[in-house]
């Protein structure tokens, strides 16, 4: 018999950049929330003098465990899924402040075209444009009615960044200015214009300034010491939940938070959400938070699978086209890449930050004509300078050995003389795209384990060789002596890391029919939950998507603001 607690206003599942925010918005106006995270409290002291590369980006420190609990993977429906057992293609966060505190800080806004896309690609090229087993949708909310909520994010984390010329308008500029250019991205910067292209600083959350928020919240500026994705930020220059929106949350005495609570079930009596059972992963015990309203602000993976295991919503059959949860499960197409090699150019590519580089949308949304082309949509083109720590970062051309004395001095040719160029595509969604519950694997506690069935497309497939031939002219303007760049994208790899940009299954929508959220991100039939994060996006743009979450978490807490004060469906 679980221990039932005394019910609170709000009860929040998995306290990252969506919980937090939620928590954030809601004490402050005097609610009393809870929030409830399955991983390890985290502070900034934690990560004082430790650039690990082996136990942080090899080892996986800071994320879910997979021997407790992890996905299983199939290209299709005809094949039997497998779990897997080690990081691959993507990273599961856990802790405190989820995924949020390991991330690059890349923020970026989408195009107005991605939040209309549908439509916008019906009226312009005509319905057979999209692919029959194409399932793409409108989201049921405009760019411009979203943008205000994009401003608030931005002014919270204090992004740093230069106005982007191919992007939908913006209510004010970037709260600090753009981080410093390298003499990469000056480089690059000079030959994208030469090709009559439009490059501008990529928006970065690692801070170019020291910044005082909204909130009153202070930060120092980024030290490019090149140790952000998969790593805690020292400093505290990298905006992250739990240097922004959560000690806000905890300053008002109206936030708990309880780590170490892994929530196994949503409950539910008629149309509404009663509250949650989870288990302390400590001692084991179960026990019930009781709630008035629910919020599931897990990442993708987790926000699906816990509705399915509480059976919550319909879920989406593939065969059908019916149900929507799981239905839209989309990823980030990043395979249409180049590499250029400068005998006699030096970079100092172990030098950056997470957000650091240089963009181009000239080829991204529908920014360009897609007339005479087999794809829809597109990418945005980036140098990144991340920080290439020594580990994980030994490029040569195609065809060098792979070992033995050639190998070696290839590598100390190139080991700073080298620059990618790569295409971040966008992901469609497709019919027999989905997430379901896996039929024969099971976690520790015993519950199914969440079953991804994906594979690329041609829609890929000939989106990313048009982005890497892209990049490739662009290195070659550059003066690369050498540049290899991808001539085939072939099928998914669930074992070759990509990015950690999954979405969907929870999509938003106008209609209750054909979405399982509404524009505030509230279940249409159980109204006091909402479901908060990228599973909301009905496919994936071509954009990192930490700063459309950020968005409609805002969104959402002022959503659950109204729902408190007057109930209903927030219209």
């Amino acid at each position: 018999m679980a221990r039932k607690l005394p019910k609170v206003d709000v009860v929040i599942i998995g306290v990252g950049w969506a919980g937090g925010i939620i928590a954030s918005e809601l004490t402050k106006k005097g609610l009393k929330v809870v929030g409830l995270e399955r991983g390890k409290e985290r502070k900034t002291e934690d990560y004082f003098m430790v650039h690990d590369e082996l136990r942080y980006a090899l080892r996986y420190e800071m994320m879910q465990d997979l021997s407790k609990e992890t996905i299983t993977f199939r290209s299709n429906e005809n094949i039997r899924a497998l779990p897997m057992r080690q990081y691959g293609s993507f990273l599961i966060g856990d802790g405190l402040g989820g995924s949020g505190v390991h991330w690059n800080g890349q923020t970026f806004r989408f195009l107005p075209y991605d939040f209309q896309i549908r439509s916008q690609t019906i009226a312009k090229y005509g319905e057979k444009k999209i692919p029959a087993e194409m399932s793409i949708q409108d989201w049921g909310i405009t760019y411009d009615e979203l943008e205000p909520y994009y401003d608030t994010f931005e002014k919270m984390a204090g992004i740093s960044g230069e106005e982007n010329p191919l992007a939908g308008k913006r209510s004010s500029k970037y709260p600090t200015p753009a981080l410093k250019k390298t003499k990469a991205m000056e480089l690059f910067t000079e030959s994208a214009k030469k090709l009559k292209l439009h490059p501008y600083v990529q928006p970065a959350a690692n801070l170019s300034e020291s910044y005082k928020n909204p909130d009153g919240i202070s930060r120092a500026a980024c030290q490019y010491c090149g140790y952000c994705e998969r790593f805690g930020c020292e400093y505290g220059a990298k905006a992250d939940p739990v240097v922004t929106v959560i000690p806000v949350a905890q300053k008002t005495g109206n936030f708990e938070i309880r780590t170490h609570s892994n929530v196994r079930r949503i409950l539910k009596t008629g149309n509404k959400a009663t509250g949650v059972l989870y288990t302390d992963v400590t001692t084991g015990e179960e026990i019930e938070q009781p709630a008035d309203i629910v919020v599931l602000t897990g990442f993708v993976f987790n926000n699906v699978r816990l509705l399915l295991l509480s059976n919550i919503g319909n879920p989406y059959n593939p065969a059908t086209g019916t149900g929507s949860i799981g239905k839209n499960y989309a990823y980030q197409v990043r395979k249409g890449n180049a590499v250029g090699f400068f005998d006699k150019k030096n970079f100092n590519n172990f030098a950056g930050a997470g957000a650091l580089g240089m963009i181009l949308d000239d080829y991204n949304g529908d920014n360009f004509d897609h007339s005479n082309l087999d794809f829809i949509h597109g990418g945005m083109i980036i140098l990144g300078q991340t920080g290439q720590r020594p580990i994980q970062n030994n490029v040569v051309p195609k065809g060098t050995p792979a070992w033995g004395a050639e190998f070696k001095k290839t590598s100390l040719k190139y080991a700073n003389s080298t620059l990618t160029v790569g295409g971040e595509g966008s992901s469609m969604a497709f019919r027999h795209h989905f997430l379901d519950l896996d039929p024969t694997y099971k976690d520790a506690y015993g519950d199914p384990l969440i079953r991804i069935t994906f594979d690329f497309e041609d829609q890929d497939r000939s989106m990313s060789k048009f982005l890497a031939s892209k990049c490739a002219d662009i290195l070659k303007e550059m003066g690369a002596d050498h540049v290899d760049y991808m001539q085939e994208l072939g099928p998914y790899d669930v074992a070759t890391y990509q990015s950690t940009h999954n979405t969907g299954g929870v999509i938003m929508g106008a209609d209750p029919n054909t979405s399982a959220v509404n524009s505030y991100l509230q279940m249409w039939d159980v109204d006091n939950l909402f479901v908060v994060g990228a599973s909301a996006f009905p496919q994936n743009a071509g954009y990192n998507p930490t700063g459309t979450v950020g968005a409609l978490s805002y969104r959402a807490a002022e959503g659950i603001l109204k729902y408190h004060e007057s109930g209903g469906q927030v219209v």
